[in-house]
């Protein structure tokens, strides 16, 4: 294309856009309140994570819905992928399961670690290993007691491929071995070494099940059914249509305000606006930028936004020419016109990045930037790498992050800009992608592909663990040194342990294995009749839902 098609196509992106972000976020909060952490000194209790202040002073009493039935229905862009909590990597499907499972800690509004089904925990001086005492008030949905061995099995269950299954969850406890039952109300889990974010990760990960209630079934059974600790029970389930979940009578905590809550699913988002305005939704996932004024002005609706932990980008498959070329991997940052990209297609709702690890993050590195636009210079490395005339495909998602079809077409478009370089998308099905990026195999993947992660941790070791390493879950990328630098930083902590990940953003920064995009903002309609506010880790959670 011309320099004048590139303004063009400037133009065009402008009027594609949607409506400004300022306003939206101006009325809307983010997170906050906090809780006291555990019996652990050697854990930080703060995220470090990005946040904005929550209101939490409770309700007024005498709100039409007070005192009778309080339904919610929520509509995420897709339903979960089954009921078992140990078997899935997708955040819609986790934030069906937290209302049902319960981890032995978890996180407040802003991230602080505090206690849920542990009531203390600590590190053992001098060894590998962390305790946590177990509450001995505790019911599963079925009436039996919770006991520490089924706290042990559940974190068994994950790490260990000969417990059950290979859960695709393993990195995500990574660092721990194993567990056991030490006591009437302890757990003793051993690690791998000093893993200094080990309770981080439980406060993020591991929901607890019932092990002879696991056992007894088939793995089917197990994504079929529910029966875990939390507020909620599992009321009916239809594949693919809908999860109805009632109040647990016998919760351990606070009982829940809400009587009824629904979860659907529609992966356009036109579709989930649409049922928001006409009430048949009170809060949906991923608002574009140009429904943003409609719902505003709506008097019965309303936009709450949050900046999230997830970051969007594209992997390239080093494996696979022309990716294979680290010069051509960064000519296609360079092609990109990510600001562009932020402020016309998402509105606002989304900020440029240039390594794995989020601002807010341990790890990130304030010294590296986003790739700035500069086709001229993608154009020249894509010479260099020998790979002029290559004719490349991006594989995207529908309706599963804000804006991704989009975004995915821009990117392809200006990349389809270069004279020596060909670019087009292919929509996917969400489940069917995920699918070949579980495999464990690289030749599974495709060889360019957008998709997003968000770490409710806000640690970057765990980031570059899972999506960077050459044996991490979603990996598409293999490099010798980068893997010294997150097997390092593994047994540090504090700065020595953030230098470490700092080098390894830079590096990645570097080799370029993927097309750094952007931080998704999380923008949600939420009815009027609905008090509630969302979370950067992107949990949408039921019990902290109220009348208005």
């Amino acid at each position: 294309m011309t320099g004048d098609d590139r303004v063009d196509r400037r133009a065009f992106l402008k009027l594609t856009g949607g409506a400004a972000a300022t306003a939206a976020l101006a009325g809307c909060s983010g997170t906050g309140g906090s809780e006291g952490g555990g019996e652990s000194t050697e854990e930080p209790t703060e995220s470090g994570g990005e946040s904005t202040e929550m209101s939490t002073e409770a309700p007024e009493e005498g709100g039409s819905e007070s005192m009778g039935d309080f339904p919610v229905t929520i509509v995420q862009g897709t339903m979960p992928s089954g009921l078992d909590p140990h078997d899935h990597r997708e955040t819609p499907t986790d934030v069906v399961m937290l209302h049902a499972y319960e981890g032995v800690l978890t996180r407040t509004a802003d991230g602080t670690i505090t206690e849920s089904l542990a009531t203390g925990y600590e590190r053992v001086d001098g060894e590998n290993t962390v305790t946590f005492e177990i509450r001995e008030d505790v019911s599963f949905h079925n009436g039996d007691a919770l006991t520490p061995e089924d706290v042990a099995y559940s974190i068994n269950r994950i790490v260990q491929e000969d417990v059950g299954f290979a859960s695709p969850q393993r990195d995500q406890l990574a660092g721990v071995t194993g567990a056991e039952a030490t006591g009437e109300t302890t757990v003793t889990v051993s690690n791998d070494g000093l893993n200094p974010i080990v309770f981080s990760e439980f406060a993020t990960y591991c929901d607890v099940v019932q092990q002879r209630w696991v056992e007894e079934r088939s793995k089917a059974e197990v994504g079929q059914d529910m029966n875990g600790t939390g507020p909620f029970q599992l009321a009916s389930y239809t594949e693919d249509e809908e999860v109805v979940f009632e109040p647990f009578g016998d919760y351990w905590g606070d009982p829940v305000e809400v009587t009824e809550l629904t979860f659907r699913a529609a992966s356009e988002a036109g579709t989930r606006v649409n049922q928001l305005l006409q009430g048949e939704a009170d809060v949906v996932v991923n608002v574009p930028p140009q429904e943003v004024q409609r719902v505003n002005d709506n008097a019965d609706t309303r936009i709450a936004a949050a900046p999230s932990t997830r970051i969007i980008y594209n992997a390239m498959r080093y494996d696979v020419e022309p990716f294979s070329s680290q010069a051509f991997r960064q000519a296609m940052n360079y092609a990109v016109d990510l600001d562009s990209i932020v402020e016309n297609v998402l509105g606002g709702f989304g900020s440029p990045t240039g390594q794995p690890t989020l601002e807010g993050f341990v790890g990130h590195n304030p010294d590296v930037d986003p790739y700035a636009y500069d086709p001229d210079e993608a154009e020249r490395l894509v010479e260099e790498s020998g790979f002029a005339g290559a004719e490349i495909e991006l594989n995207t998602p529908v309706g599963r992050y804000l804006k991704d079809l989009e975004i995915a077409q821009a990117v392809a478009g200006f990349i389809d800009e270069l004279p020596n370089v060909s670019a087009t998308v292919r929509q996917r099905d969400f489940g069917s992608l995920v699918d070949e990026l579980l495999t464990g195999n690289i030749e599974d993947k495709p060889p360019w592909y957008l998709i997003g992660w968000g770490e409710a941790t806000f640690d970057g070791g765990l980031v570059m663990t899972a999506l960077l390493t050459s044996d991490g879950a979603l990996s598409s990328w293999s490099n010798e040194e980068f893997d010294t630098l997150l097997s390092d930083a593994g047994n540090q902590a504090g700065d020595t342990r953030e230098a470490t990940l700092q080098e390894a953003n830079a590096l990645a920064h570097d080799q370029a294995p993927w097309i750094f995009l952007n931080r998704q903002f999380s923008v949600y309609g939420v009815s009027e009749r609905v008090a509630w506010e969302p979370r950067s880790d992107e949990r949408i959670d039921a019990s902290a839902m109220s009348p208005n």
